[in-house]
C-alpha cells in the first residue's frame, strides 16, 4: 500500500506552508503500510517555541484555505511538539531538541520517504 493522491496533495500544501515560515529539515514518511489511519507523517523542525507555533499555524491555515479541516491538534500551548491531524496527513512540528529526543525518523525507519517539492525561493534582493 502506498500513500494516496489526496495525502500527497495535502503534503505539498503543508510542506510549502512550513517552508514559508522557516521550517527546517522537512521529512515526509509514508506510514500507510503499518498505520490504517494515516498515509503520511510530515516532520518539521522549528528553531524556537515561537517558530514552532508559527509553522504549525501556517500549515493549518493553508490546509484550511485549501478546504481541508483538521481532525485534531495537540501541543500548541507548549510550542515544543505540535501535532496536527488532517486524516491522511499528520503534521509533526518539533522544537529541535524534541525532534532529536523523540526521533520519529528512527521509529519509522522501515517506511519509505516521500519526496517533497518545495517552491524555489528567490534569494536575490
Amino acid at each position: 500500500m502506498t500513500a494516496s493522491a489526496h495525502a500527497l496533495e495535502l503534503l505539498q500544501v503543508a510542506a510549502a506552508a512550513a517552508d514559508s515560515k522557516a521550517g527546517e529539515d522537512l521529512v515526509a514518511i509514508d506510514v500507510s503500510e503499518p498505520l490504517p489511519l494515516a498515509d503520511i507523517f510530515l516532520i518539521v523542525t522549528g528553531r524556537s517555541e515561537r517558530n514552532v507555533v508559527a509553522i504549525a499555524g501556517e500549515v493549518e491555515d493553508k490546509l484550511i484555505e485549501a478546504g481541508h479541516k483538521p481532525l485534531r491538534r495537540e501541543g500548541r500551548a507548549e510550542g515544543r511538539w505540535i501535532l496536527i491531524d488532517f486524516g491522511d496527513l499528520v503534521v509533526h512540528v518539533f522544537h529541535e531538541e524534541e525532534r532529536a529526543y523523540y526521533g520519529l525518523e528512527r521509529l519509522w525507519k522501515d517506511c519509505p520517504v516521500v519526496p517533497i517539492d518545495l517552491p524555489v525561493r528567490d534569494t536575490r534582493e
